[in-house]
């Protein structure tokens, strides 16, 4: 056996090790402390072992394949998110936000992913050392949930392996074959991306975590296939991938399309979008349809009698016929009955509830949005 294949597995050994103590014993590498723990580590293999420079061939083609991919996901992600809700994020570009979030996140996956890579140019080819470092950073991906999760019951150890663990798995397979593959170049533009848009996009999708796990645990899956037969296709036919400026802007133009619909629908213009989830306000407006809300802006004075009025109530959007309009001491409260319903609201809207007034409506486009929430 070499005395490099003996040093590469005591390095990972001690590595695993502490993360083994991490997640069973005390729970130490958060924050900025796995910051400075993968970086000790890049330091130690680059004494002990050096580390080569990525010098990988195909790296700009998996890149551009990368852009494309990414911007198809989310064009589609988003339209998912049209139906099933879109949701405003924490306002994060603050101090505190860089501080405590995007900073950490960014460095851990650029350390990570750069120890990942210069383990397995050190691997040889050893599949127990491809094996040993494949569960080095699964490990790391998990540590924290299999710490704070006391596996008291069923139900705790299939919240586990559903949120945590199949994810986890899919993840480090996919970045572990690229990363032999292609370097670790494209592995940080995917793990930013997908892992820092939630916080630097102010409007996203509102899955429940089930399904955010699905999406994490097929995504990573269907790009290494991408990846996975863009090099069998050079292995056959010394082929490069060729993107041409249709194939681009036939993702880019839907995708702009997208994003101005999802903007619509957040309530950030003057106009934007309510799907209708009950009968209330039959026949003018029906359980399914979407209706086009124009905005108030402090301009209550301007409402009448008669109008149809989106409001919000225990944090819900709903939308009734305005009966009367009450003013007090310079404050409008306005008084609501659906269209359909016997009674008038029993509850007074005031005016920082107001959305806004009802211009018209697009039948049964919201079918899908209330089929979903039902």
């Amino acid at each position: 056996m070499k005395k490099s294949y003996i040093k590469m597995l005591i390095f990972q050994a001690a590595i695993l090790l502490v993360l083994i103590l991490n997640s069973f014993v005390s729970n130490i590498l958060k924050g900025y402390n796995i910051v400075l723990f993968l970086l000790l580590s890049i330091i130690l293999f680059k004494i002990f072992f050096g580390i080569e420079r990525d010098r990988h061939r195909y790296t700009k083609d998996v890149f551009l394949d990368l852009f494309i991919f990414l911007l198809a996901f989310f064009m589609l992600y988003y339209i998912f998110g049209l139906v099933i809700g879109l949701a405003r994020t924490d306002n994060y570009y603050t101090f505190l936000g860089f501080k405590n979030f995007v900073i950490p996140i960014t460095l851990v996956i650029i350390l990570k992913e750069f120890l990942r890579y210069a383990m397995l140019q050190r691997t040889h080819d050893s599949k127990l050392l491809i094996v040993i470092t494949y569960l080095i950073f699964l490990l790391l991906d998990v540590s924290d949930a299999i710490y704070y999760n006391d596996f008291s019951s069923g139900y705790d150890v299939f919240i586990f392996i559903a949120l945590s663990l199949l994810p986890a798995i899919t993840a480090n397979l996919a970045c572990t074959y690229i990363s032999r593959k292609t370097g670790y170049k494209p592995i940080i533009l995917y793990l930013l991306v997908t892992r820092l848009y939630l916080y630097l996009l102010p409007i996203v999708p509102d899955p429940n975590e089930y399904i955010v796990s699905i999406i994490n645990l097929i995504l990573p899956i269907v790009w290494l296939y991408r990846v996975y037969v863009f090099f069998d296709k050079e292995k056959d036919e010394h082929l490069t991938r060729k993107y041409n400026k249709k194939s681009v802007l036939g993702i880019l133009i839907p995708s702009v399309v997208i994003v101005v619909l999802v903007y619509f629908t957040s309530g950030y213009f003057r106009y934007y979008a309510v799907a209708i989830a009950s009968g209330s306000m039959s026949p003018a407006i029906n359980k399914g349809d979407i209706v086009v809300v124009e905005k108030i802006e402090d301009r209550y004075e301007r409402l009448e009698e008669g109008q149809v009025l989106a409001f919000r109530y225990n944090n819900i959007v709903i939308v009734h016929r305005i009966i009367d309009i009450v003013e007090t001491d310079g404050e409008y409260f306005f008084y609501t009955k659906g269209d359909a319903n016997n009674n008038e609201d029993d509850y007074a809207i005031e005016q920082s509830d107001v959305v806004g007034v009802v211009r018209f409506r697009i039948p049964y486009a919201g079918l899908p949005t209330v089929w979903l929430n039902e």
